[in-house]
């Protein structure tokens, strides 16, 4: 045998190792991702989650609006990704406790009563006006700091990750003062994932604030983070107000 030849076969042995190397740690990378993914959303392989979100009031039969629509379809990539099954299920239907199987609610917490119910038991510190002759329906207070929405100019949405006192799955809640905000929280959440398994852990709770900018011309695009408002959303209302004076 050659030199030549000699040398072209360790070349390709050499290749042949090279990429069943980079094989395996590319595996093993997408592997421990998809963990850290499963871990943070609380789907294991072969687990379950329900999806809840309001019933379309324009259509006389069970439909969901538009925007929700959307923001449902933003999580099923990840959903399928983690291998686990999803459950569309209507705000006013009669469901089972939260902890047993991941939850995603998404809507207005004005209408949509199982959000309304998350809301008042998970994030007592959070206040959202029915609407009056003195405050907008909508309009978040937080802290003793309200965020009226401006229609089309400026809106606001709440995204969290939270867990009952005895642990469970994870309920996470899109609730916005208009329906594209919706779109925009869930959006939020499925690209930054990997940046808030991060920050708050795979098993952390997360109460984020949200701004929707210009709806009118950029539609859910354009995002920004106004606050981590976990303390005082998840605080009792007297509690929150007394931490907003001590600051």
């Amino acid at each position: 045998m050659t030199d030549t030849v000699q040398d072209l076969i360790a070349s390709a042995a050499a290749l042949v190792v090279g990429l069943a190397l980079g094989w395996a740690v590319h595996s093993a990378y997408a592997r421990r991702k998809r963990t850290r993914e499963q871990r943070f959303f609380g789907l294991p392989d072969g687990s379950e989650c329900v999806l809840v979100t309001h019933r379309d009031s324009t259509s006389a039969h069970w439909s969901i609006p538009r925007h929700d629509a959307l923001a449902l379809l933003g999580l099923a990539a990840v959903i399928e990704n983690c291998g686990a099954h999803a459950e569309v299920a209507p705000h006013d239907t009669g469901l089972q406790g939260f902890g047993a199987r991941t939850e995603f609610c998404v809507g207005d917490p004005t209408a949509h009563r199982r959000l309304a119910a998350h809301m008042a038991n998970l994030l007592p510190g959070v206040a959202v006006h029915q609407g009056d002759e003195a405050q907008e329906r909508g309009a978040f207070t937080i802290g003793g700091t309200e965020y009226r929405p401006e229609p089309g100019a400026v809106e606001h949405v709440l995204l969290a990750r939270l867990t009952a006192a005895d642990g469970g799955r994870p309920v996470f809640l899109a609730a916005g003062q208009r329906p594209v905000t919706h779109r925009a929280a869930i959006r939020h959440l499925v690209r930054n994932r990997a940046r808030l398994a991060r920050k708050y852990g795979a098993q952390g709770s997360f109460c984020l604030l949200l701004k929707v900018v210009n709806s009118q011309a950029y539609g859910p695009d354009v995002v920004e983070l106004v606050a981590d408002v976990t303390k005082a959303a998840t605080a009792a209302p007297g509690r929150s107000r007394a931490a907003h004076k001590s600051e």
